[in-house]
């Protein structure tokens, strides 16, 4: 699970208020391009296009059936998802790096702490310095460390509680 993104946000674009709504099945290939683009911005010494197959695997047969999807928009444009789950695991958050600086995270972070209002746990990768920042800021708090299976990097379990 991620708010991808490694240094400063690139000037945010002045446009309509965001909306934030249910995913939908022809919203896959927008949501599988984003994904893609913003982690190969955030960490761009890795392929994300060779990791595009899985991740499409991964989003239809993990994701979708199994957790809420909200995705948000700005005039239309796609730029931005949220998965969670019943426990309230939050598998992914990501936001274009156009709207990073914006409103946008925030908004998804709140429909998921509207899907889980017990409480929210996630995994972010111990790097992802401004992701942390940003779960800080929304009252999340370190609980653990881990390792993520698939890329073998560090990983911290952050946790919201209300």
């Amino acid at each position: 699970m991620t708010i991808t993104d490694p240094g400063p946000a690139p000037q945010a674009v002045s446009r309509s208020a965001p909306s934030v709504r249910p995913y939908e099945r022809q919203d896959e290939e927008a949501v599988i391009e984003l994904w893609r683009r913003t982690w190969q911005t955030t960490y761009p010494q890795h392929d994300f296009a060779a990791r595009v197959a899985w991740w499409r695997e991964r989003w239809r047969t993990e994701l979708v059936p199994m957790a809420s999807v909200m995705v948000a928009e700005i005039d239309g444009e796609m730029l931005g998802f949220v998965t969670i789950d019943e426990s309230g695991y939050l598998d992914q958050i990501v936001v274009a790096p156009e709207a990073w600086g914006t409103p946008l995270a925030t908004l998804l972070l709140d429909e998921a702490k509207r899907v889980a209002p017990t409480g929210i746990a996630l995994h972010v990768n111990k790097d992802n310095y401004r992701a942390i920042r940003f779960y800080e800021k929304q009252g999340f708090a370190i609980g653990g460390e881990d390792v993520n299976p698939l890329s073998q990097s560090p990983v911290f379990m952050m946790i919201w509680r209300p």
